[in-house]
């Protein structure tokens, strides 16, 4: 439902890139988009409504694999590592170290699908550019990305991607644990849907603002292009792609595609929680 904003922030976020400029890739190109909704509609206009979903196949991959791995990771270090209090409150300093934590593990084993889901989703724009299409489908992606730079091109970007997901965790993860459980011991709230969809709010907003910056940079990294070793040709490593869109760009290019992440971020949250909470009363585990 959500993935059409997935892909507008993504285009979103490589607009006007500073460090394509200077190497003249682009440099007599008009941008083409300015906002979210031009975004969307130019999508449709030039590509076809079908493209709002390009790279979704990699995408659900990634969630298999990030969101699995995420949500075991935290509640192992909640219950076992970590340790709940006696009432069953859980101190804000745990839930941000197992939140960023969990966050990173389910993301650095999802770090592949992610590569594959936003290079595909740039493939509409390399065609309106002329430039020829570099994958057929999602297994020719992966194997073509491992062809050219082995299992090590396959984790391009990862340190980035680690990066954003330890912040959007801690976000989305510490956030909901925490809003959840001072509802449930301060107010007369009870553990039911109102509290969960509180909760979910709540989360789906830190979330975006704590990890729109780390998720531009990993988007741009992953985007650009390499040279036989893999090596990427605009950026040397996370911290460098940064420093050049800051400096080149302004602070607020850390914030390009801020709305649709966050449009994205709240009811992907909403509809997540409450989900993940009826699942689990179905199958008789206690409520997260």
């Amino acid at each position: 439902v959500t993935f059409p904003l997935d892909l507008t922030k993504t285009r979103l976020q490589v607009q006007g890139e500073a460090a394509v400029r200077r190497n003249g890739a682009a440099a007599s190109q008009a941008v083409p988009y300015r906002g979210m909704l031009r975004t969307a509609a130019g999508i449709v206009r030039e590509e076809g409504l079908g493209k709002l979903w390009q790279g979704a196949t990699p995408a659900i991959y990634r969630h298999i694999v990030y969101s699995g791995v995420r949500m075991v990771a935290y509640e192992h270090l909640r219950d076992s590592v970590l340790g709940r209090s006696e009432d069953e409150s859980f101190p804000f300093w745990k839930a941000v170290v197992g939140g960023m934590s969990a966050g990173a593990i389910g993301q650095f084993f999802a770090s592949p699908t992610d590569l594959v889901k936003v290079q595909m989703q740039m493939e509409g724009k390399r065609k309106l550019e002329g430039k020829p299409l570099r994958f057929r489908g999602v297994h020719h992606a992966f194997m073509k990305i491992l062809s050219e730079g082995g299992i090590r091109g396959l984790w391009a970007g990862w340190v980035p991607n680690v990066q954003r997901a330890a912040l959007v965790n801690m976000g989305d993860l510490t956030t909901y644990d925490s809003v959840k459980h001072f509802l449930l011991l301060n107010t007369p709230l009870v553990d039911n849907s109102v509290t969960h969809s509180i909760s979910s709010c709540c989360s789906g907003l830190v979330a975006a603002v704590l990890g729109t910056p780390a998720d531009v940079v990993k988007t741009r990294i992953m985007n650009q292009p390499r040279d036989k070793e893999g090596r990427g040709l605009l950026y040397k490593s996370s911290m460098d792609c940064l420093i050049q869109s800051v400096q080149g760009e302004g602070f607020m290019s850390l914030y390009k595609g801020f709305i649709p992440t966050w449009m994205r971020m709240a009811p992907w949250s909403l509809v997540f929680w409450l989900t993940y909470e009826q699942i689990r009363r179905i199958c008789g585990v206690n409520s997260f």
